[in-house]
């Protein structure tokens, strides 16, 4: 088992957040504490070989996004932590972001967030789905499928999860691919986030 740690930088304008978050990472064995900023320009010069970017930035939706999609580009998993009602987890998806996680998350959320989004999976936080709608596009079966690969599942654990064969999730993500235009898991996510079918556990 590799015992690498990931690589974390926060990115946080309220002080008492950005200290707290950096506490609770530093107290994890598996987690490795790289940089702590207020500002984008403040952590730029430091973020090489940083695998995640926590963004908790009270900033306009537009510049918010941009700075998602600046991020994902230089291949980083972006994590935004966002209280603001004009911010939602569609529109960070959509910019790039892995992962959304509301600002009244409890420590080991936070925790767990990062960790899913290190190892290369989406994380959304439970109560945002409140901010997306339901599809009626879907059936119930194809609803299922989106929402575990939403929180990570791969093909053979969503058989498992369903007790069903890997070939009929396959089957199932080409129609639910033709539904939305796209196969791609990240796509696929989003759209799982667009539509409230994320894991409400």
């Amino acid at each position: 088992m590799s015992t690498e740690l990931v690589r974390i930088a926060v990115i946080g304008d309220c002080p008492v957040f950005r200290h707290g978050v950096s506490q609770l990472i530093g107290s994890a064995p598996d987690l490795d504490l790289v940089a702590a900023a207020p500002s984008m320009e403040i952590a730029d010069g430091s973020l090489r070989g940083v695998e995640v970017v926590l963004i908790d930035l009270q900033q306009p939706a537009p510049k918010l996004t941009a700075a998602v999609t600046k991020l994902h580009r230089r291949g980083h998993a972006v994590l935004v932590v966002s209280s603001s009602p004009q911010i939602d987890a569609v529109q960070v998806i959509q910019a790039g972001a892995s992962g959304y996680l509301c600002r009244q998350a409890e420590a080991h959320e936070v925790l767990t967030a990062i960790r899913t989004v290190g190892s290369g999976r989406s994380y959304v936080s439970a109560p945002a789905s409140h901010l997306v709608r339901k599809s009626p596009h879907f059936t119930g079966r194809e609803q299922e499928i989106l929402r575990l690969l939403a929180n990570g599942s791969t093909d053979h654990e969503i058989a498992a999860e369903l007790g069903i064969s890997k070939h009929t999730v396959q089957s199932h993500l080409d129609r639910i691919g033709g539904k939305a235009g796209s196969r791609r898991r990240p796509d696929l996510t989003r759209i799982a986030v667009e539509h409230g079918l994320i894991d409400l556990q």
